[in-house]
């Protein structure tokens, strides 16, 4: 099966500043890859890049086969890239369902429908949605009243209302309670093995990284320095050296040394 994701000598300068160098990765369907590194390392400038936000110094983003550098963000974003952010962004003042509705509205296209009301379009879509994030308890709550971590689920609900082949999360536990992190890292997980969509993540939290992650791209400078499953990235000498000058990132056990 070919990949979803096709990432080829992605490279971005700023000035004398190379953030990403020559990095180059593939992106099975079904997928759940963390993409870590140190503060500066170059995760974010990489995932501006993918989405479009960023143009690549140099190098090529394929989805589907399809490549995607040159193209506005808003057209990748219709072609099937979808994104999380470090702060969640929703309407505090709709309830939890009408963010959702809003997500759907937008894309099938309904923005500018004058004849149907937004509350009645694609309901059970929308409880459908939150029922994959288990809210839907909570459709009626305005967003104002939420606890951070249910705005972090509300999020995801929103960014799989467009039914994106590529999901890119940036720092998804930012800012949430360690029971949180977890619980939500399950949740994508599962709706990652279910094959709803294939996820990048990036992500400081290790324990989460380690739990969930199917393969880990370590960067460091800009660079792709390691690739592999947990345990193979555990036992990496250059990635022990970027984390802890030398040190275990982590014991037999997995918990950190």
């Amino acid at each position: 099966m070919s990949p979803v994701l096709e990432v080829r000598g992605l490279s971005k300068a700023f000035g004398g500043l190379q953030a990403v160098d020559d990095v180059s990765f593939d992106l099975k369907q079904g997928e759940f890859l963390a993409l870590i590194g140190p503060n500066g390392a170059g995760k974010t400038t990489c995932f501006n890049m993918l989405n479009g936000y960023l143009p690549p110094s140099a190098g090529s983003v394929k989805l589907n086969g399809r490549e995607l550098i040159g193209t506005p963000p808003r057209r990748i974003w219709r072609l099937g890239v979808g994104r999380t952010f470090q702060i969640t962004a929703t309407f505090l003042s709709m309830t939890v369902l009408e963010n959702v509705q809003m997500a759907l509205i937008s894309h099938h296209r309904r923005v500018y429908d004058l004849f149907s009301r937004a509350t009645r379009l694609f309901l059970d879509e929308a409880m459908a949605l939150l029922d994959l994030v288990s809210m839907r308890e909570q459709a009626d709550r305005p967003c104002s009243e939420l606890a951070y971590g249910d705005l972090k689920r509300l999020e995801l609900a929103i960014a799989l209302a467009h039914e994106p082949a590529l999901l890119l999360m940036d720092e998804p536990t930012a800012g949430m309670a360690p029971s949180e992190r977890v619980a939500l890292m399950a949740l994508t997980a599962d709706i990652v093995a279910r094959g709803h969509v294939s996820v990048v993540f990036t992500e400081h939290d290790m324990d989460v990284v380690f739990a969930h992650a199917h393969r880990i791209l370590v960067l460091n400078r800009g660079q792709l320095i390691a690739e592999g499953t947990g345990a193979e990235i555990r036992a990496n000498p250059l990635v022990q050296e970027v984390y802890l000058g030398g040190g275990r990132l982590f014991d037999k056990e997995g918990a950190h040394a």
